[in-house]
């Protein structure tokens, strides 16, 4: 028996165990139906319902030297709190588009609820046997996941800790450290303590990758705002930490990669591999978005010439910095209007300097003026301007309408 079968449930343990099983799950007429609903519901609350798109070509428009890849980073399965086959996730996302993808259930105390050794063991085989370097990476991460701190993604680690081996986050960031590990913040502020404000640790800076700003379909720019929080971006980049921005499904259900409108990143890499997912990702060279097949990509160039791409320093203490944006999501969206906004540092929510209207499938270029001493860190978002932001913040805020992508962000570094 599974060493920690009992703290799943036989039922349910025993019911999704097996591939035939779940495919007898997913043929009977209430599954199929709720299956649609879901997708159904992501796809209203997206900016372009359809799930059959094609998306937007993988090279940029003004970069060279990488290809985009669609990614989703973060998945759960019967293993810890989800309800799917961990057998059938990683063809689940291949078969729905996306190139690169992770498994990550829960670890918590013990395995209680979260990932026994041997169930860890099972993820590794798994990601192994679905890996298919130069066209579609498979991962093997876990999510460490404390009730009051949050939930840290960790990648590229070949042991997993728990809170019985770390307990806080100085601990948890030493243990990431000592393994090699790249991770994330994850849906911040889901958890009150929110990772002791985000309490700046700097040996662990270049290993904190990532802070997710989509999560299934949520945005996490001005979640809590209405109950008194900050928001968690400006907290984040404010302490010091140097995350990219992505977006995840944190897939707890059974069609890994298929809905529309939940959350995943691109990522611009030199090949498919594991390598080069990780090599991305320490540069924090991706983007957040929640539409799938979406291709988004953007330098900043100084007034000496110094073209650096999103996720990067900027060798600069003040002057006009020059932005070109390349968006594009295929024929679809030709002529759609969109927005781009700048977004720099403010006491509780981000400053917004500039808004620039724009529409899909061009490069957009313009310049506005950067000065250290007004904060280290300026983030692109990308927005739809005929929709709400379900969540949004300080009245009369430029954010508070839709958004679609956010860049990685660049700091200046004089």
């Amino acid at each position: 028996m599974d060493e920690h079968t009992h703290q799943h449930g036989l039922g349910r343990r025993g019911m999704l165990a097996g591939a035939g099983g779940l495919l007898l799950l997913a043929a009977a007429p209430g599954r199929a139906n709720a299956a649609e609903t879901l997708r159904a519901e992501t796809a209203t609350a997206a900016t372009v319902g359809a799930t059959s798109l094609a998306g937007a070509s993988r090279a940029s428009a003004i970069t060279q030297g990488t290809t985009l890849v669609h990614a989703d980073m973060h998945n759960h399965t019967v293993m810890s709190d989800g309800d799917g086959d961990p057998n059938l996730a990683f063809a689940s996302m291949r078969s729905a588009g996306l190139d690169v993808a992770a498994l990550t259930d829960h670890t918590t105390l013990f395995s209680i609820n979260g990932l026994s050794r041997s169930e860890w063991d099972r993820t590794g085989t798994l990601a192994n046997a679905a890996d298919d370097p130069g066209r579609y990476t498979a991962i093997r991460g876990f999510e460490w996941s404390h009730p009051l701190l949050g939930h840290v993604n960790v990648w590229g680690t070949t042991n997993f800790t728990d809170l019985g081996g770390s307990s806080n986050m100085g601990g948890l960031y030493n243990w990431i450290i000592a393994n090699g590990g790249i991770a994330s913040f994850n849906h911040p502020g889901r958890e009150a303590a929110r990772f002791g404000n985000f309490s700046y640790n700097a040996p662990a800076r270049d290993a904190m990758v990532s802070l997710e700003m989509f999560n299934r379909g949520d945005d996490y720019l001005f979640d809590g705002w209405s109950e008194g929080r900050t928001s968690a971006l400006n907290a984040c980049l404010n302490a010091g930490w140097r995350t990219g921005l992505s977006g995840v499904s944190d897939e707890h259900g059974t069609d890994w990669g298929f809905p529309e409108g939940k959350g995943r990143m691109g990522l611009w890499v030199t090949e498919n591999t594991r390598a080069a997912v990780f090599e991305a990702m320490r540069a924090r060279r991706f983007f957040a978005t929640r539409v799938s097949g979406l291709r988004v990509d953007a330098t900043a160039t100084t007034p000496a010439g110094a073209t650096v791409r999103m996720g990067g320093v900027l060798p600069l203490t003040r002057g006009d910095v020059t932005f070109r944006v390349d968006v594009n999501r295929g024929p679809e969206w030709d002529g759609k209007p969109l927005r781009i906004q700048v977004l720099r540092p403010g006491s509780n929510a981000p400053t917004v300097p500039l808004v620039v209207d724009t529409v899909a499938n061009q490069v957009v270029t313009f310049t506005l003026p950067l000065d250290v001493a007004a904060g280290n860190w300026v983030v692109l978002r990308v927005s739809d301007p005929t929709q709400a932001n379900p969540s949004p913040g300080p009245n009369a805020h430029p954010c508070n309408d839709f958004g679609v992508a956010y860049t990685s962000p660049w700091w200046l570094q004089p």
